[in-house]
């Protein structure tokens, strides 16, 4: 064998050999992009409540564990079932296993003809009592048939105010089973309630204000309601088919 074709086999290899070890110009594309992405979601401070899949960052009002019937994952979904029992539910209310003081919490909502449900926060856990004794609550309700069924109910009952407390400003809400983003910002005493993305209710706790229409509430029964500056998140069961996706919330500092 010649030696100038022992040194064309040797250029060969080596060729070959560099282009397999060198990653192509795709893979590093999906690497940095991915990284890009994994960065981005860990800075901007959300956390997942509720992320289609699992629902291992909740458990049932005074229980220890998840309800095992009234609620369940499907579709990406978070669903609390329909009971056929009018106004009350057989799975429970459920509350998130973490505590939150300021946050800023996210999240989706579709309600079905007569739906009504809650997202409750600053819960307090308290022993053979009804999770709303303790907590405010940001009202979610089919508005219009409740307006027909129940004429007495006022715009504190509607969907996006603060139960019995807060009227909402306008009602922002989307037509019966479509989506809707609700949102709620706590930061020290100051609440807001956002639908849709516009502020419906901004209210301070334990101001003069506030004390006067608690007074005026049906909560004025129960000194444990917004008694603490750290609660539970809480969904309500309500007996009607609600459906919640994308529920996240970041903390504030």
């Amino acid at each position: 064998m010649s030696t100038y074709f022992m040194r064309y086999l040797l250029l060969c290899s080596l060729t070959l050999i560099l282009c397999t070890c060198a990653p192509s110009p795709d893979g590093e594309a999906s690497t940095e992009e991915a990284t890009t992405e994994m960065t981005e979601t860990a800075d901007d401070g959300w956390e997942m409540l509720f992320d289609g899949d699992d629902v291992d960052k909740w458990r049932g009002y005074n229980r220890d564990a998840f309800p095992n019937l009234g609620w369940r994952v499907e579709n990406g979904e978070l669903m609390v079932e329909h009971s056929g029992t009018e106004e009350a539910g057989f799975g429970g209310d459920i509350i998130t296993r973490e505590k939150f003081k300021d946050f800023e919490l996210e999240l989706e909502f579709n309600l079905t003809d007569t739906a009504n449900s809650g997202i409750l926060y600053l819960v307090r856990e308290v022993e053979d009592t009804p999770i709303w004794h303790s907590a405010p609550e940001y009202q979610l309700l089919d508005d219009e048939t409740y307006k027909v069924t129940y004429p007495e109910l006022t715009d504190k009952q509607m969907t996006g105010a603060n139960y019995d407390m807060h009227a909402q400003t306008e009602n922002y809400s989307n037509p019966i089973g479509e989506w809707n983003t609700a949102k709620i910002i706590k930061r020290g005493p100051h609440v807001e309630h956002w639908l849709n993305g516009n502020l419906v209710i901004e209210y301070d706790l334990h101001d003069n204000d506030w004390e006067q229409r608690y007074q005026a509430s049906k909560f004025s029964d129960y000194p444990t309601y917004a008694s603490v500056d750290e609660g539970h998140i809480g969904l309500q069961d309500h007996g009607h088919l609600v459906r919640f996706r994308n529920v996240k919330i970041k903390r504030l500092e």
